[in-house]
């Protein structure tokens, strides 16, 4: 499209096509990869004059003038190429990704480029800081130091190499995204009922589903997790669960069968390490992590290291005592004197079961997901004085739904939720954002946040509504907590507003926060109702589950630093020969207790680390685990002092203001600090694990 077209051919343009139309909400249903390149290549000029008018000399080293021409610019571009990011992540489709790959390079130049400009970086430098309200503060705060981690200072080859290096990283981590999502996709198993013996009713209800919509005999098989998990847990033939195991264990790698080999990612891998440790010391760190820890809370990696190994020695005698219930299970109940890694899932429910007369599958039938909602909702809205109401919007698919929050019918913000598992769908569970909370400058209107809340659970299977695990209902109540973040912002500056601008390491406190409620009787009792009775989960049933709920917690500590210290002493120089793998089996001799079979490529489906942005990163979850405890462990009080509820109101309002309200606008630290009154303590993390004498 041809910036300098007539305005009734640009209006005409931006009517045909959805991506440039930024009156209200994404028009997702109307998208199509047709429109992508045209969309970009329009939005990536007027973004590229809108940088050249802001850098000019005789524009003045304005905040408020900047933001008119260059952030509502910039802005139309984040949000336009997020819808298309969005869309690639979960409808992929071979036309989509084609053109989603094709644009990639351009954007990604350009966001390089801009926070490389020196001109730029010389206007933030030039504004005068007594103009500047707290917000604004912090957001140039940040700013600047971007400026210097984007190669602003570089000159030269050095600059230009800076530059390649992105655009390389991008295209690989994007590869990478690929070749794990097509090499789950890739395989299915065609398994006979007498095979599934002891799988739950819904999984065989699904598999079968699935095989029949394809004209195919017996049971679906595939490597989804709504999937693959029951199977691992209950299923009794063992060799079965072996199959299963090494398919999933060898996705993306050399290792993988026949001609699923041609999506191994080691050589990306490989590339993306060299990559960041090149763009490191061009920047003048001495490896990744260190620039990575730049705008995280944790000074060095050496202190994220001796944090991770120190919690590792408080979690390693319970999960030595984990081990050895479950060795002697295995030998006494089960038969299986030398378990293999595809037992332990196996071992660990049948032992659950034996221990606390519960299992997964006894509540599930209980949380089917309409109740759950509902319930969510109702924690919410008591717990940050808010309304959720259905709204209507263009969705990209059937299954997606659209909500708004509100207070005294005003309204704060909306969010999607997609939670279902499907073909073209990456794995895992994630929160987006579409927009963020501004006071925009260009028409002073006020602008509210939209999130994206992404799940891959079960699907409904005929008239049924679909049934979650207690997993599930807690992956859902974490990534609500970073659409809370998000949301309940009264920030009014986007980069600084929600979740931008919040230390990396903090960011998954309000998520982790939210998890707990999923273990408190009065909250939980009101969102169950049987899939066939509608009665709701008894007493009796909870009571097993909580007493559960600590089972194996040793072994899943270790588990979680095993992979945090990987990539932590990956990318500090741990590996300089440049064998990962090698580096892998290091840390999994000094942490692990349970060691997966040689063909095991677990790091090849990384993608927090190697395509989601957690590289030197993936500390974070523990980390902020301890911040989430220590903030819960007010709502305890609370309840305990009042002798009601940890749904209080007032204990609530202070979260919000002090931790979900403020966004970025200041330091997590101060945030944590002025909601708890002091620096965060262990204890909490401990004793909610089970791990405290």
């Amino acid at each position: 499209m041809n910036a300098t077209a007539a305005p009734e051919s640009a209006a005409l343009n931006q009517a045909a096509n959805p991506l440039l139309d930024f009156t209200d909400l994404p028009l997702f249903d109307a998208i199509r990869p047709e429109q992508v390149e045209p969309a970009v290549d329009s939005l990536l000029q007027a973004a590229a004059t809108a940088l050249e008018q802001v850098t000019a000399d005789d524009f003045a080293p304005d905040w408020q003038a900047m933001a008119q021409v260059l952030d509502v610019a910039t802005e139309r571009l984040g949000r336009a190429w997020g819808a298309v990011s969005h869309l690639n992540s979960v409808a992929d489709t071979p036309e989509l990704r084609a053109t989603y790959n094709a644009a990639l390079p351009k954007v990604t130049e350009f966001w390089t480029r801009l926070g490389a400009d020196e001109r730029l970086y010389a206007k933030y430098k030039a504004m005068d800081p007594a103009r500047l309200d707290a917000e604004q503060t912090q957001a140039r705060r940040n700013a600047l130091r971007g400026f210097v981690l984007g190669g602003a200072e570089l000159q030269g080859e050095a600059k230009e190499r800076f530059a390649a290096i992105q655009e390389r990283q991008a295209e690989l981590g994007q590869k990478f995204s690929e070749n794990a999502l097509d090499a789950t996709d890739a395989w299915t198993y065609y398994a006979s009922a007498e095979e599934l013996d002891g799988v739950p009713a819904d999984t065989l209800a699904a598999t079968r589903a699935a095989a029949e919509a394809e004209g195919k005999a017996g049971h679906k098989l595939t490597l989804k997790l709504p999937c693959y998990l029951p199977l691992m847990q209950f299923g009794r033939n063992r060799s079965l669960r072996e199959k299963l195991y090494r398919a999933y264990g060898t996705r993306a790698s050399e290792q993988a069968e026949g001609d699923a080999v041609k999506f191994d990612n080691s050589a990306i891998i490989d590339e993306l390490l060299a990559l960041r440790q090149e763009e490191a010391e061009l920047l003048g760190y001495p490896h990744f992590a260190a620039v990575s820890l730049v705008p995280k809370m944790a000074e060095s990696a050496e202190q994220v290291v001796t944090f991770l190994r120190e919690l590792a020695q408080k979690a390693r005698p319970y999960a030595e005592r984990d081990l050895a219930d479950m060795r002697a299970f295995a030998a006494e109940s089960l038969g299986l004197a030398d378990p293999q890694a595809w037992d332990w899932p196996y071992i660990g429910e049948q032992l659950r079961q034996a221990r606390y007369a519960y299992s997964e599958q006894d509540v599930k039938p209980y949380f089917t997901a309409p109740k759950v909602l509902e319930g969510l909702f109702k924690i919410v809205e008591t717990l940050f004085e808010v309304q959720i109401r259905p709204d209507q919007a263009p969705v990209w698919h059937p299954s997606v739904k659209c909500f708004r929050l509100e207070r005294a019918g005003q309204l704060i913000g909306q969010f999607y939720l997609d939670p279902g598992a499907r073909a073209g769908k990456r794995g895992g569970a994630w929160m987006d954002d579409v927009r963020a909370r501004w006071l925009r400058p260009d028409d002073a209107r006020l602008q509210t946040p939209v999130a994206q809340l992404v799940c891959n659970f079960s699907e409904p299977v005929g008239d049924k509504p679909a049934l979650l695990t207690h997993d599930d209902v807690i992956t859902l109540f974490h990534e609500f907590g970073h659409g809370l973040h998000h949301l309940l912002t009264q920030v009014q500056e986007h980069d600084v507003s929600g979740i931008s601008g919040v230390e990396w390491d903090a960011v998954e406190l309000p998520s982790q926060f939210m998890e707990n409620f999923c273990w408190e009787w009065d909250v939980l009792s009101g969102m169950t109702a049987h899939v066939e009775t509608g009665e709701p989960l008894p007493r009796e049933l909870f009571d097993k589950m909580l007493a559960a709920k600590n089972f194996q917690s040793g072994l899943q500590t270790l588990r979680q630093i095993e992979f945090s210290l990987f990539d932590m002493l990956l990318h500090s120089g741990g590996a300089a020969d440049g064998d990962f793998m090698a580096l892998l089996q290091r840390v999994r001799d000094e942490v692990a207790l349970i060691q997966p079979p040689a063909y095991s490529r677990t790091a090849h489906t990384f993608s927090h680390i190697f395509a989601g942005g957690y590289a030197a990163g993936y500390y974070s979850y523990k980390w902020a685990e301890v911040l989430s405890a220590d903030v819960y462990a007010a709502f305890e009080e609370a309840a305990q002092a009042n002798g009601g509820s940890t749904l209080d109101v007032e204990t609530g309002r202070r979260f919000r203001r002090e931790l979900l309200e403020v966004g970025g606008s200041r330091p997590a630290m101060d945030s944590f600090k002025a909601f708890r009154g002091r620096e965060p303590e262990l204890d909490a993390l401990l004793r909610h694990q089970g791990m405290a004498d």
